[in-house]
């Protein structure tokens, strides 16, 4: 059956568009419209529908339809009406210049390899019923100041110019008018160009030849060796420089870079100022012996150093390390900086800057990009706008982007933020160099993060041993073709007559000596290498062997914790609790008191308290942590009446707190590797503070584990980079399924190796304020992973007097007092975490007086010293069991049997009991968890 032909049929949605804005016309004034389409909508019926809607019985008048181009794509459009009036150009050239804003960077020439995409209809004249004979006429537009006429053919040529030349400009998704027009007007001004003195192109050229013959130098000496070079993408050299130079000149005094290991060294090299003849060294590996079993790849490795602007500003810059995990470094660099502003006291955010360097592929294709742009606007992780510079390879490893990515661009994602995007072709240093100003105003005026979009190509394979040819013979054999930017330049400034030829070999042979006399350093017999000290903010901590840590006294005074807690219930005079909180307060009031010992949540405030009014800050971050998963913590409570919030830590009275130091307790995303990645770097530039994440969930650190592997636990082996953060992960088998139970303990323990990290399994509330207060207060820092409970929160035997607090300090290994009074011991259980509550419970229901329970609260650095003294008193041959409720092949069995082997110091036989070999954590059966509990128990105790 064929199907009517319908108004649809005969109209594309170009045509449509255009049918319609004649439509909006016909409504206004029906004389204006062309007479064939006065009668179409006259005869369809239009005239009072209020918006157009082609009819299914009149055909459109065919006449007036006129293909423009050939091909695929090319454009329906309708013929200009005769003798357009000014008031109906004026419109259509203003919907054309909205366009030029909109959708001008698809045709813009950023590709240096000439890839060209095709122009969309709604930028040519046709589309808006316009022809060349309109070019000439005038018509009014505020593109410069002024807003004086200008002719259509000029109002082209300036749209082409700001948004199609070498920058594309994506801009017009921002929602405020303000913010758009404030671009517009940067843009349309200058028509995207910036001009440049000689001084200033002489120095772009010296940059662009510093980076070009430190690659072809290297090239040279060490054929075949991995260097990642920057080759195709050397303009990124003086994009830094120019972003180093401007943000001195706008005050700041810090930047944090992140980067991956494309152009690293020449980073290194020429801007952070290392001597090349440490990075030579680096690829000489002369010192096999030293570097046994630790240390990292050279293009991991970072730096900083001191940049003295062209003004004598200094600049203070960091290059973090980073690991190959593409992207994983933003979060980190994000949380240094933002570390560094707080200890500027620098709350406008203005003082330091946060500058990252991704990949195309990489910053399309990892999810932690996305994370970390979204923390940009959050007030606990702002930095006051980050400056995102994508080296635009084209390629992945061998992936193109067809392959690699579903958007048009690889900084699609970068658009749910309110942000610009500027796409610039790295071939042309001055449209790079127009960029870096642009995107530099903007963060300044809008503190807001800023995405620059270089667009190069990767000379080389994805490292100097492969062949891109393999995968990419066509776009290779035109990078074959390409001379380098820095020629190119240089070809450019000959024709100007800005600089000779034999200046610009002078700049060469300067470098290239340099490079000569740096190179003879580093081979030399008499060469001696840094050895990097803990200096600065880390001057006088250190980490090393557990053998180094000092001892301290973490007690406080019963009087003063008791002050802090009273501190604590008192809400200020307008406050409205809810009734659950205000009788929580009352609890509080009680502990106080001594009238009730702490629960878990007081150990943890009063751990808290005690050391911000010592002077320490205070940051602890996770998911719901404000008022914790459990509805435990209430660090942040509420008004019932207008929702206003109070934190009691961040008020304690004048007299407990005469210098206290700062408290951040916040909500973070829902986001694990972000944020961990965010509190790991503000552990770097904090250390002594209390920096703490907390997962929802122990499992949830599943999400985060490339932070935890890459860089906490490896970190001082790989960087000699120290770090004190704290790691709280909710652990324990309650019958909540395999998801909600586990905090896989068994992966920290398999990463635990050199006193690298601590992990601990607190099991009391003052044990748990010991633990918290040692972190600070001792000078050897390793991060500190700790389970912590979940039901023993409330769980009537998990409390502690206040006296435990004020005295002692934690406790590595808590024995059994029953051998002190007498008991003759058959066995020994020796167990960690929730498990020891169940065991002593069963145990005193079944009177069993032969058995002892011994706690082992630290995991690691394993307490030997500790655990041998606690079990000194049992006979040899006394039967030691571990029991854990995980499965066997989880939890610390595994790890201390390791350790152990069958006799415990070649003396007390040790066998362990613990739940089946299980390829998920938990049941998630209730009724089943219980009975596995139950056998479990029996097992170790009897029935």
């Amino acid at each position: 059956m064929t199907k009517n032909k319908t108004a649809d049929d005969d109209l594309d949605p170009q045509s449509l568009a255009f049918a319609e804005s004649l439509y909006a016309e016909f409504l206004k004034r029906p004389d204006a419209v062309p007479d064939d389409w006065r009668t179409y909508f006259e005869s369809a019926g239009a005239n009072g529908r209020g918006a157009f809607l082609p009819a299914a019985d009149v055909a459109f008048p065919r006449h007036s339809l006129f293909r423009n181009g050939t091909g695929a794509g090319s454009v329906i459009a309708a013929q200009a009406p005769a003798g357009l009036d000014d008031a109906l150009l004026q419109e259509r050239v203003g919907r054309l210049i909205h366009a030029f804003r909109v959708r001008g960077h698809i045709i813009a020439r950023v590709d240096p390899l000439g890839t060209r995409h095709e122009t969309p209809p709604e930028l040519e004249l046709a589309f808006y019923g316009l022809t060349d004979a309109d070019l000439d006429r005038q018509v009014a537009v505020s593109l410069r100041d002024g807003g004086q006429s200008e002719t259509l053919r000029q109002v082209l040529q300036q749209m082409r110019n700001t948004y199609c030349r070498f920058i594309g400009a994506q801009f017009m998704h921002i929602d405020e008018l303000s913010v758009r027009k404030w671009l517009q007007q940067r843009m349309e001004k200058s028509q995207n160009r910036l001009t440049l003195s000689r001084e200033e192109q002489l120095r772009i050229l010296r940059r662009l030849t510093d980076a070009i013959i430190f690659e072809e130098f290297v090239q040279k000496k060490y054929v075949g060796a991995k260097s990642f070079s920057l080759e195709g993408a050397e303009s990124l050299i003086p994009l830094l420089d120019l972003v180093i130079e401007r943000s001195a000149e706008e005050g700041v005094e810090e930047i944090v870079i992140g980067m991956a290991h494309r152009g690293r060294l020449n980073v290194l090299a020429n801007v952070l100022g290392k001597r090349p003849r440490e990075i030579f060294r680096e690829f000489e590996d002369a010192n096999a012996e030293i570097q046994a079993g630790h240390g990292d790849v050279k293009y991991h490795l970072g730096f900083s150093s001191d940049w003295k602007s062209s003004s004598g500003r200094s600049v203070h810059l960091s290059l973090c390390f980073n690991p190959s995990h593409l992207e994983f470094v933003n979060p980190v660099a994000l949380g240094r900086m933002r570390a560094k502003q707080d200890r500027f006291g620098d709350a406008e955010r203005r003082r330091g800057t946060a500058l990252l360097i991704h990949g195309d592929a990489s910053f399309a294709g990892e999810g932690v990009v996305q994370e970390t742009l979204n923390l940009s606007g959050l007030a606990p992780y702002t930095v006051g706008g980050t400056i995102h510079v994508i080296v635009n390879n084209q390629i992945g490893f061998t992936t193109p982007p067809a392959e690699g990515r579903s958007s048009t661009y690889a900084t699609d994602v970068a658009k749910m933020l309110q942000i610009p995007i500027f796409h610039v072709n790295g071939e042309d240093p001055e449209a790079v160099a127009q960029v870096v100003r642009l995107a530099l105003e903007f963060r300044r005026e809008f503190q807001r993060d800023v995405v620059i979009d270089m667009y190069c190509y990767r000379r080389r394979g994805h490292n100097e041993g492969d062949e891109p040819a393999l995968t990419q013979p066509v776009m290779y054999r035109q990078i074959e073709m390409n001379d380098s930017v820095r020629d190119n330049y240089l070809e450019r400034l000959l024709l100007l007559g800005e600089i000779g030829v034999d200046e610009a070999e002078q700049i060469s042979e300067q470098c290239r000596g340099a490079l000569e006399k740096e190179l003879e350093l580093a081979r030399s017999r008499d060469y001696v290498a840094q050895i990097e000290v803990p200096a600065g903010l880390w001057a006088g901590f250190t980490g090393g062997p557990a053998a180094n840590a000092d001892q301290v006294q973490t007690g406080v005074p019963a009087e003063r914790l008791a002050a802090l807690l009273a501190a604590q219930i008192e809400p200020p005079p307008d406050f409205h609790p809810h009734s659950k909180i205000a009788r929580w307060l009352k609890l509080r009031e009680e502990m106080a008191e001594g009238r009730r010992d702490l629960d878990w949540a007081a150990g943890e405030a009063l751990a808290l308290a005690s050391l911000t009014v010592e002077g320490h800050r205070i940051r602890l971050t996770g998911q719901d942590s404000a008022r914790g998963t459990f509805s435990h913590r209430h660090a942040i409570l509420f008004d019932l009446v207008d929702n206003h919030s109070w934190m009691p830590l961040a008020h304690l009275a004048p007299d407990h707190a005469p210098s206290q130091g700062p408290v951040e307790i916040c909500n973070s995303p829902l986001s694990e590797a972000g944020v961990l990645g965010f509190e790991y770097g503000y552990s770097l530039d904090c250390p002594d503070g209390l920096v703490m994440w907390e997962a929802q969930y122990g499992d949830f650190c599943n999400v985060a584990q490339v932070i935890i592997d890459q860089f906490i636990v490896s970190a001082e082996d790989k960087w000699r980079r120290l770090s004190g953060i704290v790691l709280l992960l909710p652990h324990g088998l309650e019958g909540q399924g395999a998801e909600h139970s586990s905090a896989r303990l068994e992966r920290f323990l398999a990463l635990a190796a050199a006193d690298n990290i601590q992990v601990a399994c607190p099991t009391t509330p003052a044990q748990y304020f010991h633990l918290l207060r040692r972190q600070v207060l001792r000078r050897w820092r390793k991060p500190l992973v700790v389970m912590t409970p979940k039901s023993l929160l409330r769980h009537a035997s998990a409390v502690s007097p206040l006296v435990d607090c004020a005295a002692g300090s934690f406790q590595t290994v808590i024995g059994d007092d029953r051998l002190a009074a007498g008991a003759r011991i058959g066995h020994i259980l020796l167990c960690s975490g929730k498990v020891y509550y169940d065991l002593v419970r069963r145990r005193d229901e079944l009177k069993r007086d032969d058995v002892a329970v011994v706690r082992i609260e630290q995991l690691y650095p394993f307490p030997e010293a500790a655990l041998r003294d606690v079990l000194a008193p049992f006979r040899d041959g006394t039967r030691t069991i571990w029991v854990q409720e995980e499965p066997e092949n989880m939890g610390a069995w595994q790890f201390l049997r390791m350790r152990a082997g069958e006799k415990l110091f070649d003396r007390l036989p040790l066998s362990g009991i613990a739940r089946p070999a299980s390829a998920s954590p938990a049941t998630g059966s209730a009724a089943s968890f219980k009975r596995e509990q139950e056998r479990l128990l029996s097992a170790a105790l009897g029935t």
